[in-house]
């Protein structure tokens, strides 16, 4: 395939030494399910700001940009960007800046980087400021419709997605040929050499549809069921591990051979490994998206906007999306990418069909309060961590 990055194997050693960082501080932050972490959004401020040029601080996931659209968006506007990847999983970032943000002090960042559930819980705690639309109308105008009014912020009030995707399997095609369904996963000639993500709501969805049960629908009783599944075949050495997207460093060398995870991972990972795909699961996928916000007490909200507007722009974000491989929120991007690179732009999991995703569900989270929340969180963690 035609690709802009050409480092993969430099993004596979980026991702082992985060593996060991995201893994440390998941046993410290624990499940974070509750909001009893003290904020509310009774009143929530509106960002304002004007002149963009200044300092932005960005907080995202690893390897989720090119190497030029930071200094580009600079050379644009006069701002001076530090683009941090410091999210590695949602509860560690959560854990990380819970302590300034429940006192209005954002730690320097304009702008953060969350998955859905995540960016619902931090504007409930009141975490983070709603949206000056006027300010972000580029942004807005090219939202694609289907993520322009979700569940969790259905006017994107305070919400603007980054990228989006999908999760089900990953496998080396050569040695697991026949996982088609999540529950291939826990056949025993993979003992051993199957991973799973830390994040809970990725992974356990996914192990009750495989089951029979509608995540949409799904009680508490049957996402304990599903974890204690998970417990069973963590206790008889048939999960290896639960990560990050770092998975794809140990699928290249062979040590893993299947996996739940990310649609983008797969496609970058074929750059060295062609044998590695991602498939669409027999009972459908998770749908979500990793959402821009602006926290309180940020200190350059016009950046913040003037940075949404420029990777809305088509153009710059196909530049992106050449990368990263995940579903583009931008209207406008797969028009640049027929010019530019044709089989990108006819990639099912860059721009996926209304039938290909017809069996999937948005990502959801555990039913009930949030004590209830909190317990299935709690007993996820005690799996993953062992």
């Amino acid at each position: 395939m035609t690709h802009a990055k050409s480092n993969n194997s430099l993004r596979i050693l980026m991702l082992a030494a985060l593996a060991l960082v995201a893994s440390m501080a998941l046993v410290a932050c624990g499940g974070g399910g509750g909001l009893e972490e003290g904020a509310n959004n009774d009143n929530v401020t509106t960002a304002t700001g004007g002149d963009p040029a200044g300092n932005l601080n960005v907080s995202n996931w690893p390897l989720y940009i090119d190497d030029k659209t930071i200094s580009e968006f600079d050379q644009a506007t006069g701002a001076t960007t530090k683009y941090t990847e410091d999210v590695n999983d949602n509860n560690e970032f959560f854990g990380k800046v819970q302590p300034l943000f429940s006192q209005g002090d954002s730690g320097g960042r304009s702008i953060i980087v969350v998955t859905d559930w995540m960016a619902d819980k931090m504007h409930q705690l009141g975490y983070v400021q709603n949206f000056d639309k006027e300010m972000m109308t580029t942004a807005q105008d090219n939202l694609i419709p289907s993520l322009q009014s979700p569940s969790f912020d259905p006017n994107r009030d305070f919400s603007m997605p980054w990228q989006t995707g999908m999760t089900g399997l990953v496998v080396r095609s050569d040695l697991a040929p026949d996982v088609e369904s999540i529950n291939d996963l826990f056949d025993p000639k993979y003992k051993g050499k199957v991973t799973m993500l830390t994040e809970m709501r990725d992974t356990v969805p996914l192990v009750m549809a495989a089951d029979g049960v509608d995540p949409l629908e799904a009680t508490t009783e049957d996402w304990m069921a599903a974890i204690d599944k998970l417990q069973e075949n963590v206790a008889n050495g048939q999960i290896r591990d639960f990560t990050g997207n770092d998975y794809v460093q140990d699928m290249a060398n062979g040590s893993v051979v299947a996996a739940i995870g990310w649609s983008g991972d797969a496609v970058q990972a074929q750059v060295d490994n062609p044998n590695i795909e991602w498939r669409m699961p027999t009972q459908g996928c998770a749908l979500w998206s990793d959402n821009m916000m602006i926290p309180v007490g940020a200190p350059n909200p016009a950046a913040a906007y003037a940075f949404m507007n420029y990777v809305y722009e088509p153009e710059n974000q196909a530049q992106i999306a050449e990368f990263v491989n995940y579903v583009s929120p931008v209207k406008g991007v797969k028009e640049v990418l027929e010019a530019k690179d044709p089989e990108l732009a006819n990639n099912e999991l860059i721009f996926p069909s209304e039938e290909f995703t017809k069996n999937c569900w948005n990502q959801v989270s555990p039913p009930g309060d949030p004590a209830q929340v909190k317990e299935v969180e709690e007993a996820f963690q005690n799996v993953i961590t062992g």
